[in-house]
């Protein structure tokens, strides 16, 4: 296995379990979070705080090097601008989160625990990505 891929590995399984520990893989948690005129719920803020606290270094110090440790160049998006891709994915992004209280990372996380719910979110999810990308021409 390349080091690359180990790498990979153990940042997804650290973020895997950092979204387990935190509670983040339960959507009653996340929909607490977005409940404002119910009973909120402040501990995701706290949990984004401090995932922002700890990757924050990594990025300066990896923007800073010539090159990444494990590949010839670093792969960042290229696109810059905002469009109406961009903003209807992440209208649907949000009304999806608000509506389930799953996104991707905790939906993944959670079908280890055989959730039926996760399953079919990660089933649609699956099935939306497979759809845009024969439907939606790419954009540079």
């Amino acid at each position: 296995m390349k080091p690359a891929s180990i790498v990979a590995l153990v940042s997804g399984a650290l973020f895997a379990a950092g979204l387990t520990l935190s509670g983040m893989t339960r959507p009653e948690k996340v929909l607490g979070f977005l409940s404002v005129t119910g009973r909120w719920d402040p501990s995701l803020a706290l949990v984004m705080g401090g995932a922002i606290a700890v990757m924050a270094p990594f990025v300066y110090w990896t923007r800073r090097r010539a090159r990444p440790l494990f590949a010839a160049t670093l792969h960042e998006p290229s696109a810059t601008s905002v469009d109406g891709r961009l903003l209807f994915g992440s209208a649907l992004f949000g009304v999806g989160w608000g509506l389930v209280g799953y996104c991707p990372g905790p939906a993944l996380s959670a079908l280890v625990t055989g959730s039926i719910p996760a399953l079919a979110f990660v089933a649609a999810m699956l099935a939306g990505l497979w759809l845009v990308d024969r439907l939606a021409p790419a954009t540079a």
